[in-house]
């Protein structure tokens, strides 16, 4: 396609910012919400080789009760410092994390975690991954074992409880990782690129899992991703970041109506969206890149085009 034409496609799609009546009324309805998290001024700086790195800086934001938001950035925005700083994994160099009002102070169970990588114990079954979390806090025998078996029905894997991990696919793996992290009932799941490990038709398939299983759990989610189109599919908001140091850059209100589908993302809400999400992520370059280096390393002959 032409420059031209292309030009003329970016032209005709509409304000990213603009919402259709429905889609209006849920994020007016969303904002009523209690808020369950929140960022105040949250900052984190490490000591570097020559001397202190700032990887966040200023974070403020309020999270609503059952919202789903998707943080994106450029590599090095500090996107896994700040769900490891909201997980109670690390702490912040200025600023607090509240939930529900009450300072975060370390792991706990209202938090639930997943990560990219698979972190199931590989010596317990899919059901006993699951009960772990219970047992954490302290519960056991038959009404533990059937909430877990609840929750494996509920991600699809009632079928595989006596499994062991190294018989699961990735995708499956993920789920069972979700259930663990679910069981305990948190108020935030917190997840890590949970799917960027996984291939693209496994990856599409574990998105439509995870909204099939928010859309029938009590629960807040913030999912940190670098795929722009697995945001705007997912997400209430999108909150973007720059980099280095990582600070808000905008918060997005995702303009495509739910519930979601892949079809969706040929609508002129979802690419005005992508297109937006691709300025502040990829802006033009201000000067052309250096050419490479270029080392002929080989007495093949002829030249090639």
């Amino acid at each position: 396609m032409s420059s031209v034409a292309n030009s003329s496609s970016a032209s005709s799609l509409p304000d990213y910012r603009a919402q259709s009546p429905a889609v209006a009324a849920r994020f007016a309805r969303l904002r009523e919400r209690p808020v369950v998290l929140e960022l105040e001024h949250l900052g984190r700086r490490f000591v570097g080789d020559s001397g202190p790195v700032e990887a966040l800086r200023d974070i403020s934001f309020r999270v609503h009760r059952r919202e789903f938001v998707c943080v994106i950035g450029p590599s090095g925005c500090g996107k896994s410092t700040l769900i490891r700083m909201l997980a109670g994994l690390d702490e912040p160099s200025s600023g607090r994390v509240l939930l529900d009002g009450r300072p975060v102070s370390g792991p706990g169970p209202d938090r639930g975690m997943v990560f990219q990588g698979y972190t199931l114990f590989p010596w317990l079954t899919v059901l006993k991954n699951v009960l772990f979390g219970l047992q954490m806090q302290g519960r056991s025998g038959a009404s533990a074992e059937a909430e877990a078996r609840q929750w494996l029905e509920l991600v699809g894997l009632a079928k595989f409880a006596d499994h062991y991990p190294n018989q699961l696919s990735g995708g499956m793996r993920q789920r069972v990782a979700i259930a663990r992290a679910l069981a305990p009932n948190p108020r935030v799941l917190l997840m890590d690129e949970p799917f960027g490990a996984l291939d693209a038709q496994t990856r599409a398939q574990m998105q439509t899992h995870l909204l099939e299983i928010w859309r029938n759990v009590d629960v807040t989610i913030l999912f940190i991703t670098h795929d722009l189109d697995e945001a705007i599919l997912l997400a209430d908001r999108i909150l973007v970041l720059k980099a280095h140091p990582g600070e808000i850059h905008e918060v997005i209100e995702v303009p495509v109506p739910r519930p979601r589908s892949f079809a969706q993302q040929q609508s002129p809400e979802f690419q005005a969206t992508r297109r937006r999400l691709d300025e502040l992520i990829h802006p033009a370059a201000a000067a052309p890149a250096e050419p490479l280096p270029i080392i002929r390393l080989t007495q093949a002959g002829d030249d090639v085009e």
